[in-house]
């Protein structure tokens, strides 16, 4: 992206942030302050050991910056925007907004395929049966997905892991069910996150539309990444639960493992992914390229 979309993560940062003429000052406890110009900025990622001011964000809205509050986890929980009718955010919105059917169900189809290829690497790595017909209905998946690849290949995917019958979201409170829809929840957190760094509009989805969901983006640019939490969620005890702390420590992992053969965890691709995309809306890219799975991923409780 161009220097405008510089984003700065200071989730894990302990310490002090003040105005200063053009910028803000980042002032890390026991270590000299850097000033940092707000015209190079768009996104300010603020972690729960951050001090900061009313002029702080005074300066930061002045020159349209987004500003997020962020978890323990680094999970955005609120933000900060501003109102301005010209900034970089809103071009971005406008150009969702506007985007053309056709573009939608490309960029639906891509993100389809690469899943499917992801669960099909899930099986192989764990040496299920059924990876090469899973291949073969990525191979099928056609603009917009008219003929539901994506579900057959679910049905397909969760009958060999799970069994008949089984798939997550059933709200259990032990089991791979517990175990993946937790995991799930901490990497959406991620991939809103990613969304909203980008300056993408999260209610516009790419295929999700519920009327009530705030982050229907995040819930289509989620899907290539799924695999990756099934793969550490699925070698765990039948008997795992997410209120073990231990469990609940790989799940957490799992969600920023390292995901593509350059080394780069979830949510630096997550957040590559989501600046692809604006770019795709904006018409810099012809195809949205979606990364796929590959693993294999494991469950190291000891660390």
């Amino acid at each position: 992206m161009a220097e405008q979309w510089r984003v700065i993560d200071l989730c894990e940062f302990e310490g002090t942030l003040h105005s200063t003429r053009g910028g803000i000052e980042v002032c890390p406890e026991g270590k000299e302050p850097v000033t940092l110009p707000v015209a190079e900025l768009a996104v300010v990622l603020i972690g729960m050991k951050v001090d900061l001011s009313a002029a702080v964000l005074h300066r930061l809205a002045e020159a349209d910056v987004a500003v997020l509050f962020c978890d323990w986890r680094g999970i955005p929980e609120g933000g900060c925007y501003s109102w301005s009718d010209h900034g970089r955010v809103a071009a971005r919105h406008r150009a969702q907004a506007d985007m053309t059917l056709p573009r939608k169900k490309n960029a639906w189809a891509r993100i389809i395929r690469a899943k499917i290829e992801g669960q099909a690497n899930v099986l192989q790595n764990l040496g299920r049966s059924g990876s090469s017909e899973l291949f073969a209905l990525a191979d099928q998946v056609r603009s917009g997905d008219p003929d539901n690849i994506e579900a057959r290949a679910a049905r397909f995917y969760w009958s060999r892991v799970l069994g008949e019958g089984r798939q997550p979201g059933a709200g259990q409170l032990i089991g791979s069910n517990a175990c993946l829809d937790y995991g799930y929840a901490v990497l959406r957190g991620h991939v809103i996150r990613a969304v909203l760094s980008a300056g993408l509009a999260p209610a516009l989805g790419v295929f999700h539309r519920g009327r009530g969901n705030a982050f229907a983006l995040a819930d289509d640019l989620i899907e290539p990444f799924r695999p990756a939490i099934d793969e550490v969620a699925l070698q765990l005890s039948p008997t795992a639960s997410p209120s073990d702390s231990d469990v609940k420590r790989v799940l957490v992992a799992a969600a920023s493992q390292k995901f593509d053969a350059d080394g780069y965890g979830i949510s630096a691709v997550a957040q590559d992914l989501a600046q692809q995309y604006g770019r795709y809306v904006e018409g810099e890219e012809e195809r949205l390229k979606v990364p796929s799975w590959q693993g294999p991923a494991s469950t190291d409780l000891s660390g």
